[in-house]
């Protein structure tokens, strides 16, 4: 009766000890059946409370006593009572016992004590599998994939015979290390050894086939399997989601018998990587339909996907629905959370989450430095980032990217050149490519034109497209021609296919007349077949992603924003405004330039909004390019005509229109 309620998931552990308790005198079996029932349910607080209870009464552990009872530990457990069981293990005199030694390894091993895990290894004997199981799932455990390649080979050549377990765990290790050649050599073994694999061995070997690229030999594997489960489908998924094959990978995932969580992040994750955010949402919306509940890795993707979109009122939908299902808030979704609130121009609420976090990592204090930075608090991610350092969390190349990018966009042109110095003499990080493209943005933009390119000669590596793009855009701003032509060559030596630069250069031909190499540009774009991205804003309503591209027709209520944006252009004049159309890089009449900058996609999207959302509701849009700057002094006034807040995310920065002010710090 004592071992049915026991039994993990069926049983009852409350009627199990009322049963035990009527017990005069129980043996070690008993307190070992209860001691493993505490554990298998999750109770490992209760299975130390009852060994120490055991004691008590005089009734000593026996060979499975120590091994029920640790294997259940977590790591705040590990940590608190790992050492003194490990001490009454030498005590009993069960040191030498492969399952108990087991059982330590793994306590020392999700404890973070690898080099005690290894030193427990090292002097015991090592003719049994079980021990090399355990060590080699340690390593697995703490990500280091390379130690546990080794030891298998270490175990080939004493002739320890590997379990599927061995083999599971090691193919496990090479598809982490994305190491092919290693783990088709053991799947070569294991057919010349004519060993049959189980079902767990067939899923490892699919996906490290998957993981590691060859999708042909994972998929033939897969069809050839007798028996399939949803393990098998989702490592398939998750090998051609990998690959940026997402639409075979839905393609796959629609066919599946069953779906589990797992199944349904891996297809989540897919979309997000691939940069899909709109069927992240979606397939997000198709998971809540069939009442699978999502957990935290799940709602970091989704919250990735809102902070992209800048879906702002899902986000925020996402954050009630984690309170009320209390799904795990660790400080990867926090992080996710406070990237969501930046990237939707909402440094207040990311700050308040950042404020209130109990554990922070690198991570958290370089999105929180990145969001005051793109939305113009350049001063305060710098203080920030002072106060970053008086903690123990180490910045990273990472950080210093973010640090610097609240330079460029405040203009602090000194504090930008002390930190860029900082990195090598405070904290020995050596700049890579992007931080000497920061550092180039930062002169460029203030004018220091000679120095950026200064900059560019001397660094220590290839300069790549960004570096020499940071510069040409400088030279856009402050008519610089010869400097402006040496950068964009640079560029399309390195990519010909880049339609930006042609624009840019185009551009810069334009500001100072010489429409004769606008011509040009434009016959070179033509022959090598380049496309202009197009610009297109996304704005969200009721939970809904609309797009809109310049001279957009296609929208439903098309009739109905074209309306509105008639109503806009006469509030607007009546405001004092005129078209500003020095960005309109065309030879047409300046009739014809004023219709353009009309019909840009920000203006599309805000009438859009005007028209759906409530008197008083912020309008927040996101741009795939830079706003112009017709576009910037219109919406200024639009927010002061239909006193909205107006939020514009555009290619590099936030515009916070409130009243007629921006708050966005920024050369033009």
């Amino acid at each position: 009766m004592v071992s049915f309620c026991c039994t993990q998931g069926q049983g009852d552990m409350g009627y199990a000890r009322l049963l035990f308790d009527e017990i005069p005198e129980p043996d070690n079996f008993m307190w070992n059946t209860m001691i493993r029932g505490y554990s298998n349910n999750s109770s490992p607080e209760a299975a130390v409370s009852l060994y120490i209870e055991m004691l008590a009464r005089g009734v000593g552990p026996d060979n499975y006593t120590y091994p029920f009872l640790l294997k259940a530990f977590d790591r705040q457990m590990a940590i608190e009572f790992g050492g003194e069981l490990h001490a009454h293990v030498t005590k009993f005199g069960f040191c030498s016992n492969p399952h108990v030694q087991d059982a330590l390894i793994h306590v020392y091993s999700i404890s973070g004590e690898m080099d005690a895990a290894r030193e427990l290894f090292d002097k015991s004997p090592k003719q049994n599998s079980v021990l090399w199981n355990a060590i080699i799932s340690a390593y697995n455990r703490s990500k280091k994939y390379a130690e546990s390649c080794k030891l298998f080979a270490e175990m080939e050549e004493l002739q320890v015979e590997p379990t599927m377990v061995t083999l599971v765990l090691v193919i496990s290790a090479c598809a982490k290390l994305k190491n092919l050649e290693y783990g088709a050599w053991i799947h070569r073994n294991i057919e010349n050894c004519w060993i049959v694999p189980n079902l767990a061995l067939q899923n490892a070997l699919i996906d490290m086939y998957a993981g590691c690229g060859d999708i042909r030999t994972a998929w033939s594997l897969f069809e050839n399997m007798e028996a399939k489960d949803v393990i098998s489908w989702t490592a398939l998924v998750a090998g051609l989601a990998n690959l940026g094959q997402v639409d075979q990978a839905r393609e796959l995932f629609n066919r599946m018998p069953e779906r589990d969580i797992i199944s349904w992040t891996v297809m989540i994750d897919g979309y997000m990587k691939a940069n899909r955010f709109k069927e992240v949402l979606e397939i997000f919306r198709e998971m809540q339909s069939v009442s699978v509940r999502p957990d935290e890795f799940t709602m970091v993707s989704v919250l990735t996907a809102c902070a992209n979109l800048g879906a702002f009122e899902v986000g925020e939908w996402i954050r009630v629905y984690m309170e009320r299902y209390k799904i795990n808030i660790d400080v990867f979704v926090n992080n996710a959370m406070i990237d969501f609130y930046c990237k939707c121009g909402c440094v207040e609420n990311a700050f308040d989450i950042f404020d209130k976090m109990q554990k922070r990592d690198k991570f958290t204090w370089t999105t929180m430095i990145n969001g005051l930075a793109i939305n113009g608090h350049g001063e305060h991610a710098l203080d920030l980032f002072t106060r970053m350092l008086r903690t123990s969390v180490r910045p990273d190349e990472v950080t210093y990217i973010g640090v610097l990018t609240a330079c460029i966009h405040n203009g602090l042109i000194e504090e930008g050149r002390e930190i860029f110095s900082s990195m090598i003499n405070t904290h020995g990080i050596f700049p890579n490519v992007c931080h000497y493209g920061c550092l180039v943005d930062l002169l460029g933009r203030a004018g220091q034109l000679n120095e950026a390119l200064e900059t560019i000669k001397n660094m220590p590596m290839k300069p790549n497209s960004r570096v020499w793009g940071a510069l040409l855009g400088a030279c856009r701003v402050h008519r610089n021609l010869e400097m402006g032509e040496l950068a964009a060559n640079k560029i399309l030596e390195l990519e010909p296919d880049n339609g930006a630069v042609y624009v840019l250069l185009s551009n810069l031909y334009a500001k100072l007349n010489r429409w004769e190499e606008v011509g040009k540009v434009k016959d070179m774009l033509m022959q090598r077949g380049v496309k202009k991205i197009p610009g297109c804003s996304l704005i969200e309503i009721n939970g809904n992603i609309h797009e809109f591209v310049a001279g957009d027709c296609a929208h439903p209520r098309i009739e109905e924003i074209h309306t509105k944006m008639e109503e806009m252009g006469r509030e607007l004049m009546l405001a004092g405004y005129a078209p500003d159309t020095t960005e309109v890089f065309i030879d047409i009449s300046e009739e014809e330039k004023e219709d353009t900058v009309y019909k840009h996609c920000e203006k599309l999207a805000i009438a859009f909004g005007l028209l759906s959302s409530p008197a008083g509701a912020t309008i927040r849009v996101v741009k795939n390019l830079r706003i112009c700057l017709d576009c910037h002094n219109a919406i200024k006034l639009i927010s002061r005509i239909y006193k909205r807040v107006i939020v514009v995310r555009d290619k590099t920065r936030f515009h916070h229109f409130s009243s007629g002010s921006c708050s966005c710090k920024d050369y033009w």
